[in-house]
């Protein structure tokens, strides 16, 4: 959907992407394309980013990254994703052991690439590499632990369209990870450079997913992004929130055990 033309009043402050940076699989090889405060339809991503289409306040985004999209350096995958920033617009960067980083997302995923239907969704990074992530493939949700890529399986019957609620406490050396608000796993994870990221990193491309095309893509919506820091922690940001009711009455529980 389009809208461009997008000023803060139309967003009403729900979206407040001011303390965000968007990275979009357009651009040149190895140099993707960078929005700084982007807004949903700005020109360079209007394809890739941009009100869901089943936003019935208007408020849900829609990212959306092809198994043909442009990668970032360190990645050969493609993304449509969010990178918290501080408020002066530098790249965040804290640490696990010193003050609280907490990481609030409602999203569902709508589309997977054929082929490798596989897809993460929210994301926590510190100076090299990825954390923690959750991550959908297939039916399975997953949460991640650095290179295994499933530590935990949260569900096994995840419908897509169907919203849920990701979030991530950082404190004291630890990483708890939490669905639909109940805890699901505490990983001992001491890093600094730490940020958290939010929207669609496809985990495809053209040498593992076919077809390759632009029409081949995995796609998130979010309804819902705070990010929070203590405050006593001065190395740490206040990101900006996406804040919208999303359908709560179709999230899922947590499978029992």
């Amino acid at each position: 959907p389009a809208s461009a033309g997008l000023t803060d009043g139309d967003l009403g402050g729900a979206l407040d992407l001011n303390r965000w940076k968007l990275t979009l699989p357009v651009g040149q090889h190895g140099k993707p394309a960078e929005i700084v405060r982007p807004r949903p339809g700005d020109a360079a991503g209007a394809r890739w980013f941009a009100l869901a289409d089943n936003a019935e306040d208007g408020q849900a985004v829609a990212f959306r990254a092809p198994v043909n999209g442009v990668t970032t350096p360190g990645s050969k995958n493609p993304r449509s994703e969010l990178r918290e920033l501080n408020p002066d617009g530098s790249p965040a960067a804290w640490s696990s052991t010193s003050g609280s980083h907490t990481m609030t997302v409602t999203e569902a995923f709508t589309h997977l690439p054929t082929g490798k239907p596989q897809l993460v969704g929210a994301q926590i990074h510190d100076a090299t590499n990825d954390i923690t992530v959750f991550r959908l493939e297939g039916t399975n949700l997953y949460l991640t632990d650095g290179d295994n890529p499933r530590y935990k399986l949260i569900t096994n019957s995840y419908r897509l369209g169907t919203p849920y609620q990701a979030k991530f406490v950082v404190s004291g050396g630890q990483v708890h990870a939490f669905y639909n608000g109940q805890s699901i796993a505490t990983l001992a994870k001491t890093f600094d450079g730490g940020y958290f990221k939010a929207g669609a990193h496809t985990q495809a491309n053209c040498s593992n997913a076919a077809p390759c095309s632009s029409n081949n893509y995995g796609e998130t919506v979010i309804y819902g992004l705070r990010v929070t820091h203590d405050p006593s922690d001065t190395s740490a940001s206040q990101a900006g929130t996406v804040s919208s009711a999303a359908p709560t009455a179709s999230v899922p529980p947590i499978p029992e055990p």
